[in-house]
């Protein structure tokens, strides 16, 4: 039996300047008193920040600014921002960037109406009350403009984790594919593995799935792979970068969870170990790991990594055993990683991984030995230890 709940409220906005809009759309949501929230200086060299600027003031909307949200956004910078935002009477928040500004956003606005710390509402699943969060995507990767979860750094102690809950999806975002041009390509590859691993990791599953959702991420994937290779050659193509910025916000809306689990995400769990100890960008991590993990976990579910190899992987099958299949379909995805220019082991990281670092992140990962990451396989502490082991030889 496949059960399951859809549901995706964000209004979206896409195409070429339509974060001219952004005025309209806060008043849409009823919002009066504004924190513009941004990264590093992207947004100011690109001259975003000051178009949104004029364009509130144009239609005489209060605004307070917060920049320097970091790539693993951190508890830190959200209790700044929650601070502001109570102190300044803040009711609504726009997120300027990408995953990381929208993410950290999101916590801001959880945190700035309720009276108990933030760092304790991370980890729960549940979150039923929130300011408004509109967003203007600035690179397509994390999906975070659609979803219901936020993912924080706490900087004291490196642990990096979610929280969620449906009153957390952004009211709306605004997709401008124009403003991905200026992406260094690193970037841009990083986005695509992000993308293709949110949906990845919802693909593996033992639960019963649909064909129809099946199909969907099959072609996502596909649609991705096509559209940055073109990227890595051509950043200003429109088409390309269009193909690619829905396809984020299509990986991680749930859309390609329409199946009776949400997923395996064990690449995640250790990927985030990896990212937060080392500072690492989020989607290399993940390809650090992925295939360590897929070859490790698919005895445990050869029916549905063969369905992957053939159907996603499109792997010719004509005189190979299905372990043959297998194999290959994981080397394909992993072969294209290499070749947008991404680590595909933790010794292309070029960081000094101890064994000492491996038994922090594996009881890390385990959540100091409470949680089993994965569906596939649910990993052992010492399945977590190996993974890591494997992927650093």
């Amino acid at each position: 039996m496949v059960n399951f709940t859809y549901y995706t409220p964000t209004k979206i906005v896409f195409g070429a300047d339509t974060e001219n809009q952004v005025s309209e759309l806060i008043k849409e949501f009823k919002g009066q008193k504004v924190l513009i929230h941004y990264g590093q200086q992207s947004v100011v060299k690109s001259g975003l920040l000051n178009n949104v600027k004029e364009n509130l003031k144009e239609n005489n909307i209060d605004f307070e600014l917060l920049g320097g949200v970091v790539a693993n956004p951190l508890l830190s910078k959200v209790k700044e921002g929650i601070a502001l935002t109570k102190a300044k009477n803040i009711d609504f928040v726009l997120a300027l960037g990408g995953g990381s500004v929208i993410d950290s956003a999101k916590a801001i606005a959880v945190g700035a109406i309720t009276n108990d710390k933030v760092e304790d509402l991370i980890g729960k699943k549940d979150i039923n009350q929130s300011l408004p969060v509109g967003a203007i995507l600035t690179i397509a990767a994390a999906g975070s403009e659609m979803s219901a979860t936020s993912v924080i750094t706490n900087d004291q102690t490196l642990l990096k984790r979610s929280f969620s809950g449906d009153a957390m999806r952004p009211v709306f975002a605004i997709l401008n594919p124009q403003l991905t041009y200026t992406l260094p390509n690193y970037q841009s590859a990083c986005g695509a593995a992000d993308i293709i691993m949110h949906t990845v990791e919802r693909y593996f599953t033992n639960a019963a799935t649909l064909d129809l959702t099946d199909q969907i991420a099959a072609v996502l994937v596909k649609n991705v792979i096509k559209h940055t290779k073109t990227i890595l050659k051509h950043p200003n193509d429109y088409k390309a970068r269009a193909e690619l910025m829905w396809s984020g916000s299509l990986s991680h809306n749930d859309l390609t969870s329409a199946r009776s689990n949400r997923g395996d995400w064990a690449v995640h769990q250790l990927g985030h170990e990896l990212s937060a100890k080392y500072n690492l960008a989020h989607g290399a991590s993940l390809t650090a790991i992925w295939s360590t993990w897929a070859t490790y976990a698919a005895p445990c579910n050869q029916e549905r990594f063969l369905k992957f190899a053939k159907e996603v992987m499109e792997v010719e099958t004509t005189d190979k055993s299905d372990k043959e299949v297998i194999s290959q379909g994981i080397s394909k995805l992993n072969n294209f990683f290499k070749e947008i220019g991404l680590p595909t082991s933790l010794k292309d990281l070029k960081v000094n991984i101890s064994d000492q670092d491996i038994d922090d992140m594996t009881i890390k990962a385990s959540r100091y030995h409470s949680f089993k990451p994965g569906n596939i396989l649910l990993l052992e502490e010492s399945d977590i230890k190996n993974i890591y082991m494997l992927a650093n030889t």
